[in-house]
């Protein structure tokens, strides 16, 4: 079992930057793929962002390539995500996510097993 936790999220402006993090319990937190998604008010959650166990890999959905960056701190059982250059189309809530089976992570939600509870970010333009 994982617990996830999410933090960070706020209200800012177009072009501001925030860090989100997720905080994870449990011994195995540093054998699991984890990633990011984020749901918006009447759309389908979306894939943000995935990085392996061993942080050797990442990988990006197109509309956040080059603006936000995922990694994560296996000894702190912590995984961040700084995103910058935002923008009014990246609000929503952001979850964090957990994969037991995908050690890469995986940018499919139904592959993850473990979620946290969302954290939401509000950029005004």
């Amino acid at each position: 079992q994982v617990y996830l936790v999410e933090s960070g999220g706020g209200l800012v402006q177009a072009g501001d930057s925030l860090r989100l993090s997720c905080a994870g319990s449990g011994r195995s937190f540093n054998t699991y793929g984890l990633g990011w998604f984020r749901q918006a008010p009447g759309k389908e959650r979306e894939f943000v962002a995935a990085v392996s166990w061993n942080a050797g890999s990442t990988d990006y959905s197109n509309s956040v390539k080059g603006r936000f960056t995922i990694s994560r701190e296996n000894a702190k059982n912590t995984m961040y995500l700084q995103m910058s250059s935002l923008k009014p189309e990246d609000t929503a809530v952001y979850y964090c996510a957990a994969t037991s089976k995908y050690f890469s992570g995986s940018i499919y939600a139904h592959e993850y097993d473990f979620w946290g509870q969302g954290t939401q970010v509000t950029v005004s333009s």
